[in-house]
């Protein structure tokens, strides 16, 4: 068995004396392990970070063998290790893949989102709201889409689409929620593509996102915790609104 693909790293760890075993986030194949022979040798240690593009080819006797991978670089991503915000973000994004997706699944198109919001890091001005929207990506891509295109209680003739319903996900308006509106989740504007979507609001953003995340996609999982990388960039991110 073999196939060639390019791919996001997602995790190293050392295996043996020299060997490391890699997953990678392919288009064609989905978060994939296999073993890189010499992978914590002072040639490919440098290559196998987190976050970097790679040329990957995978061989194994059998399919549902662990096999191995030869890798070339394609390009780094380690500058980000200087830049905490960025580092931050990009251990969020890698941390959320291995825990929602399944092994050896194709997402081409997440794949190609997710290549397209790291190649933003270290674009404090774009990178917030990028990350937000990759986030109800990949809701929507595991099958937990919001639906934020119409009123759930009034229909499609509805202004002011306002809250969101926890349960649901839909999108209610002002008048819809009536007396329910405190049991619903407020809906910032920058989720509908509308306004400047300022720092604030994309933290509400996440809130929402965060919350779909941990009611509807965990559950499925084992109601397993949201990876804290998460946790920890949505709390840089605050921070940075209350030093600004």
């Amino acid at each position: 068995m073999e196939w060639r693909d390019q791919g996001i790293l997602l995790s190293s760890r050392r295996h043996g004396e020299s060997a490391a075993i890699i997953e990678v986030f392919t288009p064609e194949r989905g978060r994939h392990a296999g073993v890189v022979r010499g992978g914590a040798s002072r040639r490919l240690t440098p290559v196998l970070q987190p976050g970097a593009q790679l040329d990957v080819r995978w061989r194994a006797r059998l399919e549902d063998h662990i096999g191995t991978f030869t890798v070339e670089p394609v390009r780094s991503r380690a500058w980000a290790m200087g830049d905490r915000m960025a580092l931050s973000g990009l251990g969020a994004v890698l941390a959320l893949l291995t825990f929602c997706l399944p092994e050896r699944e194709a997402h081409a198109q997440l794949y190609r989102r997710t290549e397209a919001l790291l190649d933003l890091l270290g674009q404090g001005e774009l990178w917030p709201l990028a990350y937000l929207r990759w986030e109800m990506a990949l809701l929507d891509d595991l099958g937990f889409g919001l639906d934020l295109s119409s009123c759930a209680v009034l229909g499609a003739g509805a202004n002011d689409l306002s809250y969101i319903s926890p349960r649901t996900g839909r999108a209610v308006s002002r008048q819809g929620a009536g007396d329910w509106a405190g049991r619903l989740l407020p809906l910032p504007r920058c989720l509908l593509g509308e306004g400047p979507a300022p720092d604030a609001e994309i933290a509400e953003g996440l809130a929402v996102t965060g919350h779909f995340l941990n009611a509807r996609v965990a559950p499925e999982l084992g109601h397993k915790p949201l990876p804290e990388a998460r946790a920890r960039f949505v709390e840089r991110f605050r921070a940075r609104i209350v030093a600004g």
